[in-house]
């Protein structure tokens, strides 16, 4: 029974660490800039909308929606107060901007279709000019070994994933928590570290496939 419940409670915090409070934080704050509120209530108002959408029908299976329709009251309260935590924060480095940012809806995504598989990259705020625009994304804990060649990765996504195939002037990466900003330029050297760190990752999760179904 006690190993039963330990399961099942590394199950959740493996929900929560996979659907996480990604969605809510970034939403909650788009939120705020249209209807001032504090945070915690437009954090609740956004939590609530993505339930209705699930009771409503108009959710998937898998998805945040459907995840959080079905998940416990304390799990729930997990996610507020972790997506509370982060909105905050988000906000508090937006404001110390001192340029005009916006919150954007969604990350950074590219299909790639001979390989069946979807590139993402991680954006928090941008900010824009008439002829550019610069990248602002948050992490917590402190930077390892692969942050930099993660930032040249979504560098790279990114400008792939624009209309106009044109890569930001910067892509800013910030760790609050340690007190920690690297960034990289959208210069063309950047592009081609960020594609061949993108092959290369490619190639070595398709060995460990082979070598996993052998």
């Amino acid at each position: 029974m006690e190993r039963r419940a330990r399961r099942s409670k590394q199950q959740r915090v493996s929900l929560v660490a996979r659907h996480g409070p990604t969605s809510p934080r970034n939403a909650s704050l788009r939120r705020l800039a249209t209807q001032p509120a504090s945070v915690r209530d437009a954090v609740r108002d956004e939590l609530g909308d993505q339930m209705l959408r699930a009771a409503s029908g108009y959710s998937r299976s898998g998805s945040l929606s459907h995840w959080l329709a079905s998940a416990p009251h304390p799990v729930i309260g997990l996610v507020t107060a972790e997506a509370v935590n982060w909105a905050t924060q988000l906000q508090e480095i937006a404001e110390w901007l001192d340029a005009t940012w916006e919150v954007p809806t969604s990350d950074a995504y590219y299909d790639v279709a001979s390989a069946r598989t979807t590139l993402r990259a991680r954006r928090d705020l941008v900010v824009r000019t008439s002829e550019s625009r610069t990248i602002v994304r948050v992490r917590s804990g402190s930077p390892g070994k692969s942050a930099g060649p993660g930032l040249r990765a979504d560098l790279t996504i990114e400008a792939l994933a624009d209309h106009d195939g044109v890569a930001p002037v910067r892509y800013i990466g910030l760790w609050p928590e340690a007190g920690v900003c690297l960034s990289v330029d959208g210069t063309m050297s950047d592009l081609r570290s960020g594609a061949r760190d993108l092959v290369r990752t490619a190639v070595a999760q398709r060995r460990r496939g082979t070598l996993l179904a052998a």
